[in-house]
C-alpha cells in the first residue's frame, strides 16, 4: 500500500488499520460504528463478495457514505446522493500550537454537536470525538469554533469538523484551529490531510492560502442496499 492508495481510500485503510477498534466488519467490508461516523470502506478493487458483505453490514434501509474516487455500483446497491470532494495535504512542518485553544472532551460533546449542526462542516456524531483530539475556542464561555482529528490511517491523520459560529467568522479562527490540530498530528509523526466539498470555494481558498496542496479529487457517494 502506497500513499496514493491509502489517501484515495481513507476509510478502508483507517478501519483496517489504526482505527480498527471503531470498526464494524463483515468480510473485507468495514464501516464506522454508527454513533462515530457514517463512512463505509471497501477494498481498492471490491469484489462481488465485498459488495454482498457491505450490504449485510449496512442492512436494509441503512445508508453508508463512501469517500473515494467514483466506483461503479452493483445492482445490489442504489445511489442516494453524490457530491464532489477535494482532498488536501498539509505542507511539511505546518502545525503551530495555540495557547488560547482548549482541548475538548466528552462533556463538550453536546456543544460540539450543536455547533456542527449549525455550521454543517460534515457529519459529527455523539461518538465522533473518539476518533482523536479535538480543539475549540471559547468566547464568554461559549464554544464558537472547533476542529479535530477524524480518519486515522497509516502515516496520515484527517483534520475534520473545521467550523466557526457565523457571528465569529472573518477573524482567522479556522486557520488557527487547523494549524493547532496539525501540530498535534505532526508531533505524533503523522502528516495532516483534510477534505472539503468541491463547491466550497471559501474553504478551498483558505486551505490554498495556508499552503495545502490538492492530492485527490474524489466523491462522497451515499449508498444503501437495494433490497430484495
Amino acid at each position: 500500500m502506497g500513499q496514493a492508495s491509502a489517501l484515495t481510500n481513507p476509510t478502508y485503510y483507517a478501519l483496517t488499520g489504526p482505527q480498527a477498534g471503531l470498526a464494524e466488519a463483515r468480510g473485507r467490508a468495514v464501516r464506522y460504528q454508527a454513533e462515530v461516523a457514517p463512512f463505509l470502506g471497501l477494498p481498492d478493487e471490491p469484489t462481488e463478495q465485498d459488495w454482498a458483505d457491505a450490504a449485510e453490514l449496512l442492512g436494509p434501509g441503512t445508508v453508508g457514505a463512501m469517500m473515494r474516487p467514483d466506483l461503479p455500483l452493483p445492482e445490489s446497491f442504489k445511489l442516494d446522493q453524490q457530491f464532489g470532494l477535494v482532498q488536501f495535504l498539509a505542507p511539511e512542518s505546518f502545525g503551530v500550537e495555540d495557547p488560547e485553544l482548549v482541548e475538548l472532551g466528552l462533556d463538550d460533546v453536546p456543544e460540539m454537536v450543536a455547533l456542527t449542526t449549525l455550521t454543517d462542516p460534515g457529519p459529527f456524531r455523539s461518538r465522533t470525538i473518539e476518533c482523536g483530539r479535538y480543539l475549540g475556542l471559547r468566547r464568554d464561555g461559549e464554544l464558537v469554533a472547533m476542529a479535530g482529528e477524524r480518519q486515522r490511517l497509516p502515516g496520515y491523520v484527517e483534520i475534520s469538523a473545521v467550523c466557526t459560529h457565523p457571528e465569529y467568522r472573518g477573524q482567522g479562527l479556522a486557520g488557527r484551529l487547523v494549524r493547532a490540530v496539525a501540530a498535534g498530528i505532526e508531533t505524533a509523526g503523522d502528516r495532516p490531510f483534510l477534505h472539503t466539498g468541491a463547491t466550497n470555494t471559501t474553504a478551498i481558498r483558505l486551505y490554498e492560502s495556508l499552503g495545502f496542496t490538492v492530492t485527490n479529487r474524489m466523491s462522497v457517494t451515499i449508498v444503501e442496499p437495494a433490497g430484495r
